[in-house]
This record gives C-alpha cells, sequence and structure tokens, in this order.
C-alpha cells in the first residue's frame, strides 16, 4: 500500500484537481495506494471540496476544525498511516503539498527507488528561475542556517515537502518518542527535522531531483523570509549534535 500524504491548509481552489491529477498519474499504478488528506482546521471551503472525493476516491480526510499547524499535521499523517497498515516493510507514505508545488506526474519515480530497496526517498528541488522571491531568498540562506548545527550526509536539499518513507521507519519513530511529537518545528524546519529523526532509523537513502512547479500556483508564497529563517535557526539550534547517517546513500 502506498499512502499519499496531504496536509492541507486553505487550499480549496487546488486540492479537488490535486486529487485528480493522482488518479490520472495512479490509473494504471501496479500498486494499490490510499491519499490521506489532514485538513488542518481550514477557513475556506477546503473541507466541502474534499468531501465528494471519498465517493469516488480511496480518500481518507483526518483533522477537522482545530488547526495544529504543520508539523502537527505531519506528526498526526505518521502516525495514522504507522497504525492502519498492515505491512510496514512493503508499504510507503509519500508526503506532497496541496498547492500544485509537488507534482504528482513524480509519484512514480519515488516508489521506483522505494521498490528498490531505499526506505527513505528525498525530493530534492532544482533551482527553479520563476520560484517567488521569499522562496528564492530563503533556499539562499537556509544551508547556512542549519550547517553549524544539523549534519544530513548525502542530502543537498533537505527543506523540502515531497519525499517518500517506508512505514517500518515510521512505527520505530512512533515506538521512540511514544507520546511526544515525532515533528516539531515550522515550515521548513518541519520538513528537517522529520528526515533528520527518520534518516538513523533507516537502512537506506536515495535522493532524486525533481522540478517544482510554482507558475501554476494560485495563491502567494506563505514564506516570509525573515521569520522563517529564525525559525530554521531555531530549530538547528535546539537540535545541535544531531547526526543522521545511514548505512548507504545514493543519488541522481
Amino acid at each position: 500500500m502506498l499512502y499519499i500524504c496531504i496536509p492541507t491548509y486553505n487550499e480549496a481552489p487546488t486540492i479537488g484537481v490535486l486529487l485528480w491529477r493522482i488518479r490520472k498519474v495512479l490509473k494504471d499504478f501496479p500498486r494499490e495506494y490510499e491519499i490521506v488528506v489532514f485538513d488542518d482546521g481550514s477557513s475556506d471551503a477546503t473541507a466541502e471540496t474534499l468531501q465528494p472525493y471519498g465517493d469516488v476516491l480511496p480518500l481518507s480526510v483526518l483533522g477537522g476544525e482545530r488547526h495544529v499547524g504543520y508539523a502537527g499535521a505531519l506528526d498526526a499523517l505518521c502516525r495514522a498511516v504507522a497504525a492502519r497498515t498492515r505491512y510496514p516493510r512493503r508499504d510507503a507514505m509519500l508526503l506532497m503539498q496541496a498547492d500544485f508545488t509537488d507534482q504528482p506526474e513524480h509519484i512514480p519515480e519515488l516508489v521506483k527507488r522505494f521498490e528498490g530497496g531505499a526506505d527513505i526517498v528525498v525530493g530534492e528541488r532544482t533551482t527553479v528561475p520563476g520560484a517567488p522571491v521569499p522562496v528564492r531568498r530563503l533556499r539562499r540562506v537556509a544551508p547556512w542556517l542549519l550547517r553549524p548545527f544539523v549534519s544530513l550526509p548525502g542530502v543537498a536539499d533537505p527543506f523540502g515537502s515531497f519525499r517518500l518513507i517506508r512505514i517500518s521507519v515510521l512505527r520505530d519513530l512512533v515506538k521512540q518518542y511514544g507520546d511526544d511529537p515525532i515533528v516539531s518545528g515550522f515550515g521548513w524546519a518541519a520538513n528537517v527535522d522529520l528526515l533528520s529523526r527518520a534518516i538513523p532509523c533507516a537502512r537506506r537513502l536515495e535522493t532524486v531531483s525533481l522540478e517544482q512547479r510554482y507558475d501554476i500556483r494560485p495563491r502567494p508564497s506563505r514564506i516570509r523570509p525573515f521569520a522563517d529563517a529564525v525559525n530554521l535557526y531555531r530549530f538547528g539550534w535546539s537540535a545541535r549534535g544531531r547526526r543522521s547517517a545511514p548505512p548507504s546513500t545514493a543519488a541522481t
């Protein structure tokens, strides 16, 4: 089973179209899949948009009225799929954004690496000249902010959201942290936190370069370069000394 997990906050204009794009990509996919959306207390029509898709797609919707933040949404998704799977070594969670930034057409490439033996597959974002200015600014400074504190050998871009993790790795995290959060931090820091915690539980990690799309996203970027840079620095300081290196890594 492939669990496609999508944290969602006020994405009514895109979430429905994204689900249909996923369905089209996976129409002849040999692996069974389920889409799990976490609605993080959206105040727009996200919940209403999602409702009819449950009748035609293998879709589960978590969350609801309370806003828990991006890290809380990731934590809930990790725990949900870790609890429901029957075959943790054979199943995987694939995380992606709801705003068209991550492209469903890249899902088969990540799954291919997983079926080749990778426990974690990290989609590393290529440089996009048309990326919003706030995104480009944060990407320039983000590696420098974390470098003194957090080491992730073999991963050039730990900040993106598009990645696949074997469910057995998630179960190890749940067992290790118990009721404490698996993921903390804000925005990109939460993506780094999940990855840095998961890597020590993995036997093999692979990275693959994937192009993000910003030109088809209808809303402005939510990145705030200064505030997000401060959050990354604070996360790095709190996670200082954490060293994450699996036995083998591969990049393409």
